[in-house]
């Protein structure tokens, strides 16, 4: 017991700096950020679709494969403010479910439409995705801490795809890659199927 105390005293002062970066000194400000930083990777339609987006911009090469990275959570942030301030957008859990279609089907089949193009359908869905993050804020969290992290949140899961897309470089990479797009287009239907369900 004597050994217990004298070592909580000899640590009293990590304790009380402990207790400092614990603490929230504003209420929400830790939370918002956490629940951000989480939001994006708790659902697996999120997850797909943004990894697909990586997957995509390492198929199409410079500049898309910063510029697709890039246009999406510059977007889907926007799409975030409007679900925070509480805009109905109908049709969001289809056009989350559309997105993991269509970049499915953009990676399996290698598509090359022009970049302008790519980075609009790429913009298009991200609306849905931010939204959908914007009208899910836990309560008392902080909007804007939030709001920051799903958006980096998002920007890891596009950086992992272009990562896992580097093998596009060899043969077996390619038909691996077309394979992975393959299996995000199937999880897209089932999404659909469960949006309509």
């Amino acid at each position: 017991m004597t050994f217990a105390r004298t070592t909580l005293r000899s640590l009293g002062p990590f304790w009380l700096a402990a207790g400092l970066v614990l603490a929230h000194a504003k209420g929400g400000e830790g939370v918002g950020f956490v629940s951000g930083l989480a939001h994006p990777v708790s659902g697996l339609d999120h997850v797909l679709a943004m990894i697909a987006v990586g997957l995509w911009g390492a198929q199409l090469r410079a500049p898309a494969v910063w510029l697709l990275p890039v246009t999406f959570p510059m977007v889907m942030a926007l799409g975030g403010m409007l679900g925070l301030m509480g805009v109905h957008l109908p049709g969001v859990e289809i056009g989350i479910a559309a997105s993991a279609i269509v970049l499915g089907l953009a990676v399996l089949l290698e598509a090359r439409p022009p970049l302008g193009v790519a980075a609009a359908l790429v913009g298009c869905f991200a609306v849905f995705h931010g939204h959908a993050h914007g009208t899910e804020l836990p309560p008392g969290a902080n909007g804007l801490l939030y709001s920051i992290g799903f958006v980096v949140s998002t920007g890891l899961l596009h950086g992992s795809g272009v990562a896992m897309g580097l093998v596009h470089r060899w043969p077996a990479g390619r038909s691996a890659l077309r394979v992975a797009g393959a299996c995000v287009a199937v999880a897209g239907v089932v999404f659909l199927w469960r949006a309509f369900a």
